[in-house]
């Protein structure tokens, strides 16, 4: 029997047989038709952020958390524009995201209309903008045309990356005739996997130890199971890079094999054993600078391997799997039983090093005192999700990930202010408690977006490292532009108040002494919804990254004789 619907009635009931239960946007004329029509469809719930940009982190951190395709919309003009730094995250770091995009009527293209992104007559072109930032970007020029291109469009996001629909307004409001449902749902294709030979045959001729480095697309296809399976048949330690710190054992939480976390954030002792190994796993990263900063010398493609929905930036055997899940269980099942490797030994050793910033005692909370109050106040199965900038690199270098919890940072594009909208969609879809840790510099760009988590009342705690700087600037003024000025301290705040006073009925504090923090951190996470904690720290400290302990071990005095301190330019776009 043949129904009729708008084609807005038709995405919102696609969407919701497809298991999507939440549309993260900010409403506007180009896009109500959308919220209108979930509005009448059970099973399916549109959430008004306050920005375009944290409704993408929204779906974007819907999506990291294991909950399914994050869904975002957004109206025409400048709230279409507001989605690309949000998209750009979720391209780079593949993240799978659907973004309905609303446009203005078709009879109105190219003829001067407000918010006109037709791409006609000398109009910017929408298409080309979100094509950019997408794995699959179609403008919908006919209501028969949503049939088909729905269905392309999420099954391009769950193969990793952000798909994009731009929808005029009159095509939104337009009747389509579909018979009955899709016959073929994109969840129940058939995903790709690739020849795993090359693997077993590079596994086979190894002789030593193997070390493991897992990234975000074991988490992004929950293969965390079949990993720590493929570990213990390989006898491997596992080394994680930094945006999938929860996809293996952690140092110090019941796993010996556990090296900590690559990169510029990470531990010393990866690349050391990655050095010392016969053979290098990659399993579902690319290895971007951040992930691979001084791994490069210890990844000879002869001995590095990867496996993975895209190969690493660096050169070595990649097999290619768009189901990681079902890939590192056949790996596992070959090199099992009779299939047994014979060449393998076990480490002697784990070695697990952190780094040592220079000592600072200068007021406020040092990072590591603070992400250690974090660790014995935090429970078990929290997701934590972590925002850019100095505060960031102590979290990922110290605060080790929850057990059964998710740990998520935004290093495709570092945006700051990522996580306040993250930790929101994480909070939708997981009902459970979710801790963001942010700097001031971040919570002044997206931090009202705490006022969402009032709105719904959802378990979400802030915890804001105020410095009253964007830190990460004043160290690299410190460092390599030899403290001559800064352009980046911010006159003091008081973030803990200024909420409470904004938002009466929030549990929102500022505390200065490590002693408050805690007890503090202790109040925040026992509060029926959402709750802020503002802690006092300082811009001079020098977190614990890599770029900035080496040129603060080196640092030169201010002379006309003595040049500026140079960086290591590969550093720059992890340091930014």
């Amino acid at each position: 029997m043949s129904t009729t619907h708008r084609v807005v009635d038709h995405i919102v009931g696609y969407l919701a047989r497809s298991g999507v239960d939440y549309i993260f946007g900010v409403d506007g004329a180009n896009i109500e038709d959308l919220y209108d029509a979930a509005y009448f469809r059970s099973g399916i719930t549109a959430v008004l952020a306050k920005h375009e940009f944290s409704a993408a982190t929204m779906a974007d951190g819907y999506s990291r958390a294991g909950h399914g395709v994050g869904v975002v919309a957004a109206t025409s003009g400048g709230g279409a524009l507001n989605l690309v730094p949000g998209l750009g995250e979720s391209l780079a770091s593949r993240v799978p995201v659907l973004a309905l995009v609303g446009q203005p009527a078709t009879a109105m293209d190219g003829l001067g209309s407000f918010q006109d992104t037709s791409g006609c007559n000398g109009s910017l072109n929408a298409e080309a903008v979100f094509s950019a930032v997408s794995v699959f970007c179609r403008r919908v020029t006919t209501p028969a045309d949503i049939i088909s291109v729905l269905p392309a469009a999420l099954a391009a996001a769950r193969s990793g990356g952000p798909a994009v629909l731009l929808l005029p307004k009159d095509i939104q409001q337009a009747p389509v005739r579909a018979n009955g449902y899709p016959v073929e749902d994109d969840a129940e294709r058939q995903r790709s996997i690739g020849d795993p030979h090359p693997i077993l045959r590079a596994l086979r001729q190894a002789t030593g130890s193997v070390t493991i480095i897992a990234g975000e697309q074991v988490a992004r296809d929950d293969a965390r199971a079949e990993l720590e399976c493929l570990r213990a048949v390989l006898r491997a330690r596992v080394a994680c890079v930094p945006d999938a710190k929860d996809v293996a054992g952690t140092p110090g939480l019941g796993s010996a094999s556990a090296l900590g976390v690559t990169g510029v954030m990470g531990h010393p002792g990866v690349a050391e054993a990655v050095a010392g190994s016969a053979l290098c796993l990659v399993v579902g990263t690319r290895l971007p600078v951040t992930a691979r900063a001084g791994l490069d010398g210890a990844l000879r493609a002869d001995r590095t391997v990867s496996i993975g929905s895209a190969a690493p930036y660096v050169a070595c055997t990649h097999g290619h799997t768009d189901d990681l899940k079902a890939s590192l269980r056949l790996l596992a099942a070959a090199v099992s039983g009779h299939g047994r490797l014979s060449g393998l030994r076990v480490p002697d050793s784990v070695l697990y090093r952190e780094l040592t910033p220079p000592a600072f005692d200068g007021p406020g909370v040092r990072y590591l005192d603070a992400m250690r109050a974090l660790d014995d106040a935090v429970p078990d199965g929290v997701d934590v999700v972590v925002d850019a900038g100095n505060t960031g690199a102590a979290a990922i270098h110290y605060l080790p990930s929850r057990r059964d919890g998710r740990f998520v940072v935004a290093l495709g594009m570092g945006g700051m202010g990522y996580s306040f909208g993250a930790g929101i969609g994480m909070a939708f879809g997981g009902h459970r408690r979710v801790v963001v840790i942010a700097g001031d510099g971040a919570f002044f760009m997206h931090g009202m977006e705490v006022h969402t988590a009032v709105q719904y009342r959802l378990p979400v705690t802030f915890v804001l490292f105020n410095n009253n700087a964007h830190a990460m600037c004043v160290t690299r003024e410190q460092l390599f532009y030899n403290d001559r000025y800064t352009y980046n301290r911010f006159a003091s705040s008081q973030l803990g108040a200024g909420l409470a006073a904004m938002f009466p009925g929030l549990r929102s504090v500022d505390v200065t002494e490590a002693d408050e923090f805690t007890s503090a951190i202790q109040g925040a996470l026992e509060v029926d919804g959402p709750s802020v904690v503002s802690v006092e720290c300082a811009a001079d400290e020098i977190p614990p990254f890599a770029a900035f302990l080496a040129a603060a071990s080196s640092r030169p005095t201010a002379t006309e004789e003595n040049p500026l301190a140079q960086e290591n330019l590969t550093h720059v776009g992890a340091s930014a």
